[in-house]
């Protein structure tokens, strides 16, 4: 399978060697190149609301209580979503079990790892500009202890790779990222343009760059999770977000046939208008659900706090401190509820039982009589919206 190229404004094809080795890489145009878009009215519209429902979720978490909580939670579920993409079955309940912190299961490591990368990177971004130093950083962290740890952490990569199914060549290959000397110069055009000047709307440019990204394929593995990162990064990087406040990947990951296929068209065609349109409507969907997942959150907790003070009496300070706790850990064993709250276990149980009766706690497993985890079931019904595994 060789990729065919419409002429335009995209990039073009370079043959490279000769004879029996000889192969085509795709160099693609800098961005900067194919400035300005002629987007439609409906993606203007789209645009617009995309940029109002951000700013509506950035205002919200600046007032909620316990937001790092729901932050937490937030960049949980987008590192579980942009690992369903490329085929982990970890649900979010692996994910949050405390009885899985042995990591055994790959699928919860590579999460895990995503999630850790994902706070390396906002946190390293309060100190250097979004660049490929910073991000070859993050890729290290990313592939730390994972499936991909043999594929050179960090660093970019030395050799040609390829895309395509299981056991393919570079002859049968879907798609083959630019050669070595190729990718460093798109590298270069790509770090220019996200940090340029250039006046371009940041969702827009989000939407540039995670393509480009994708595009160049700079490591030997890890590149679909670090690009889609790379969209709330240029999204904090352009002062839009001031933290990893929602999920982008949540659409990509339900329209993840579409996704690789605008990416592709993208390459093929020049059809930049169209991913955008695709980026916008994505962004916007995954904004309205975090948006809607926030209210939810606030709503019972206000519901919560509202049964403990009328049921707990005396006992409802410590109600408030477990819910809390919840919020942040909503699978706990009693063990675990005694040690964080400082309490002793009849205490902790007692707190349990009450919880239970309220409808707030629900056991795990009935039939284990010891070691038993409780599970805070409608706040992870609210948080587990789309995270199915495909």
């Amino acid at each position: 399978m060789r990729m065919l190229l419409d002429d335009g404004r995209q990039g073009y094809l370079r043959t490279n060697l000769s004879g029996k080795l000889s192969y085509q890489s795709f160099v693609p145009s800098p961005l900067q190149d194919i400035l300005p878009l002629d987007l439609d009215n409906e993606t203007i519209g789209i645009l617009g609301a995309c940029s109002r429902k951000i700013g509506e979720l950035e205002g919200m978490i600046q007032f909620v209580p316990n937001a790092p909580m729901y932050l937490a939670m937030y960049v949980r579920k987008e590192a579980l979503l942009s690992a369903q993409i490329e085929g982990t079955q970890c649900t979010f309940d692996d994910l949050l079990d405390p009885g899985r912190n042995d990591l055994t299961n790959k699928d919860v490591a590579d999460v895990v790892s995503y999630v850790r990368a994902v706070e390396f990177a906002v946190n390293r971004l309060k100190e250097l500009p979004l660049c490929m130093r910073l991000l070859r950083e993050v890729h290290g962290t990313l592939l730390e202890g994972t499936r991909g740890a043999e594929k050179n952490p960090g660093e970019i990569r030395a050799s040609q790779n390829w895309i395509g199914p299981a056991g393919c060549t570079i002859e049968t290959a879907a798609y083959v990222p630019p050669n070595i000397q190729d990718m460093q110069d798109a590298l270069s055009d790509l770090e220019r343009f996200i940090n340029s000047d250039t006046i371009i709307d940041p969702i827009i440019k989000a939407a540039l760059v995670h393509y480009q990204f994708e595009t160049i394929h700079p490591f030997l593995d890890g590149n679909g999770r670090l690009g889609r990162l790379l969209i709330t990064l240029s999204l904090m990087n352009d002062g839009v977000l001031s933290n990893a406040v929602f999920y982008p990947s949540y659409q990509l990951k339900l329209n993840r046939s579409e996704y690789y296929a605008q990416l592709t068209s993208v390459r093929e065609r020049g059809t930049y208008e169209l991913w955008v349109a695709f980026f916008c409507q994505s962004i916007l969907e995954s904004a309205n659900d975090a948006v809607d997942s926030l209210y939810k959150l606030i709503h019972l907790k206000e519901a919560n706090c509202k049964k403990i003070v009328a049921t707990m009496g005396r006992a409802s300070e410590n109600g408030r401190r477990l819910l809390d706790l919840l919020e942040g850990n909503p699978i706990v064993g009693i063990g675990f509820i005694a040690e964080r709250l400082g309490v002793v276990r009849t205490t902790a149980a007692s707190l349990v039982k009450d919880f239970e009766s309220m409808g707030i706690l629900a056991r795990q497993d009935d039939t284990r009589q010891r070691y038993r985890t409780y599970l805070y079931k409608d706040y992870m019904d609210i948080l587990r919206q789309g995270s199915n595994p495909l």
